[in-house]
């Protein structure tokens, strides 16, 4: 991947020898034997996994003499939620009601469909009473989420305590701003919500000081479309970016090149390229292998056979009306009919999306879907979607030549602008805090050129954890986040320090 765009160290001062001290660029560091590494790497969540900080602060490295902190920004994925629509749920519990109607079904089978209705119930009235969320229903945090952020708050302000002090608070001729955007979406929002409320918590002195900047644009030109005040769909929702309400159509304007990245993305996602390299991850025999010893536990092998002949098929149609325990709200769920299960590797693709989506809902939902899906198998699901998320948001085929991760470009760019501000004696701004999601932070990974997760794969090479070291469970999680802290000294000279997930991680070495 060409990464000589990549402004240098001296644009803001940066020496290599303050590198090295503060563990920015240091090479072979290591943390494997702390204990959050450890659970990680036995799960089977991919991107759901919860979130946990992957190294002890006690054990980070220490500045430089003479250097303090003077800023601080971050882009973190949204905390950990429900499913976004009636999808899985619904489809498959079509499935399991035609399987029942056919005496198909296992001993263990039987009552999957009980737990499907609670998983439909739970997302639908998700987030019901809860302070914080707007709407309550599909796609809300959940309360895991919830402390995901507040904590990922706490740990901030103990790792910066001068920082978020009083007197850097007043600053020295004006007050300092916290300034704070999301993509747009209710969950991204909410998330930098609870994250600026346990911050303001922690940080008192800041009670005031947080600034939402207006939105973009607002774009397109001939008819424009106002967003709300502190989304930025250009640096949060860039994978996403619409004709009808992001267009940018002047070359002038500095988020032209944004918008034509996006434009280049969908066309790729759309291509045959595209659409082959997803293939060659589900299609294969080790997929299907994985994909009937899952639903072999559930349903009889007659049944799994019809459904592979294209006998039949099922969709996530149908629904129903479920009612708050305290009977004050009553929601209805209602399929699309879109997510379809046209054999058994995507059934099980629907089984594997519920069994890493339920340990977010813990409090929430008491259901445990690791019955329906052993250890080993879970293993094969998650390599499956590892190299699906591979190709759709991360380094992707050499041949595709980084379109999937030049989406990020744009908030790369803030990034280094918000420090160049600071290179150039601007304090105005203490942190700016991003809120977003995993689209936004897997090719923000690989366009930072994080060791192990930015290496695109050739189209004769396949995805597996044995061709490639990109796993979703480390490189974004739920609550997944990208940190900078900015430290200066008298002469104002700037050192950089990055923590992936706060695990202090190195820069690429063109940086």
């Amino acid at each position: 991947m060409k990464v000589s765009t990549l402004r240098t160290p001296t644009v803001f001062g940066l020496t290599l020898a303050a590198c090295l001290v503060l563990g920015a660029c240091a090479p072979n560091r290591m943390h494997d034997s702390l204990s959050p590494e450890a659970a990680i790497s036995t799960s089977f969540y991919q991107t759901k996994t919860p979130y946990q900080p992957r190294q002890n602060p006690e054990t980070y490295e220490k500045a430089p003499p003479g250097f303090t902190p003077v800023f601080t920004e971050l882009v973190a994925r949204h905390g950990s939620r429900g499913l976004t629509s009636p999808k899985y749920d619904l489809a498959l519990f079509n499935m399991w009601l035609e399987a029942k109607k056919e005496n198909a079904l296992t001993a263990l089978g039987q009552s999957l469909g009980a737990d499907l209705e609670r998983v439909t119930r739970g997302n639908a009235l998700l987030g019901y009473g809860v302070a914080g969320i707007s709407k309550p229903g599909y796609g809300n945090l959940t309360q895991m989420g919830i402390a995901e952020h507040t904590g990922l708050a706490e740990r901030m302000v103990r790792r910066l305590p001068t920082l978020f002090s009083r007197a850097s608070a007043e600053g020295s001729k004006e007050s300092r701003s916290i300034v704070v955007i999301n993509s747009g979406e209710a969950r991204a929002r909410e998330s930098g919500e609870f994250f600026t409320a346990s911050l303001i918590r922690n940080a008192p002195a800041f009670a005031n000081a947080v600034l939402k900047p207006p939105a973009p644009g607002p774009y397109p030109v001939a008819k424009p479309v106002v967003q709300p005040v502190g989304s930025n769909r250009f640096l949060g929702y860039f994978q996403a970016l619409k004709p009808d309400t992001d267009e940018v159509t002047d070359p002038k304007d500095p988020l032209y090149p944004a918008y034509q990245a996006g434009k280049r993305y969908q066309d790729y996602i759309k291509s045959a390229a595209f659409v082959a390299a997803q293939d060659s991850v589900k299609n294969n025999p080790s997929s299907r292998k994985a994909a009937r010893e899952a639903l072999s536990a559930l349903f009889a092998p007659a049944f799994l056979d019809k459904l592979d002949s294209g006998a039949v098929r099922f969709a996530n149609t149908g629904g129903g009306k479920f009612t708050s325990n305290d009977g004050k709200l009553t929601i209805t769920v209602s399929g699309d009919g879109k997510s379809v299960i046209k054999n058994s590797v995507e059934a099980a693709a629907m089984l594997y999306e519920l069994y890493i989506n339920t340990p977010s809902m813990k409090t929430e939902i008491p259901v445990d879907f690791n019955r329906y899906i052993q250890p080993d198998v879970a293993r094969q699901l998650e390599q499956i979607t590892d190299g699906q998320n591979f190709f759709l948001q991360g380094p992707g085929t050499v041949e595709s030549k980084g379109v999937s991760v030049e989406i990020a470009r744009h908030l790369l760019d803030d990034f280094f602008n918000e420090v160049d501000r600071i290179a150039k004696g601007d304090r105005s701004r203490a942190a700016t805090l991003r809120f977003a999601h995993a689209e936004t932070i897997i090719p923000f990974v690989a366009i930072l050129g994080i060791k192990g997760y930015d290496v695109p794969l050739p189209v004769s090479v396949p995805y597996s954890h044995s061709s490639s070291t990109w796993r979703g469970k480390e490189v974004a999680p739920m609550a997944a986040n990208i940190q900078w802290d900015v430290l200066a000294n008298n002469e104002n000279r700037l050192v950089v320090r990055m923590l992936h997930n706060e695990k202090e991680t190195d820069f690429k070495p063109q940086c």
